[in-house]
């Protein structure tokens, strides 16, 4: 079992990652992508995929069209555990 991070660990994660949202039940970091077509965007899937199935961590994401939103969340810990944050960092680095 990952170990869920506690309050102050959150917050310091959260400050290198300022364009994601904590939830408010603080058990999932949230975020939202726009690309210029359908294609875009599931090119961007396509690479994510293949870095969360690298870190065996998966996210919760749905795509409408040129939109992808992604929620991350350590089931197995009943909140967020550092393996959101680093696939969270992976896919910043892949949207660039």
């Amino acid at each position: 079992m990952t170990d869920r991070l506690d309050d102050p660990a959150l917050d310091r994660q959260l400050a290198d990652h300022p364009d994601w949202t904590i939830t408010s039940a603080r058990t999932a970091l949230t975020r939202s992508f726009g690309f210029k077509d359908f294609s875009e965007a599931f090119g961007f899937m396509a690479r994510v995929a293949l870095e969360a199935q690298a870190q065996d961590h998966h996210p919760d994401w749905s795509n409408s069209y040129n939109r992808v939103d992604i929620t991350l969340s350590t089931h197995d810990s009943g909140g967020l555990s550092a393996k959101d944050f680093a696939l969270a960092k992976a896919i910043d680095r892949i949207v660039g």
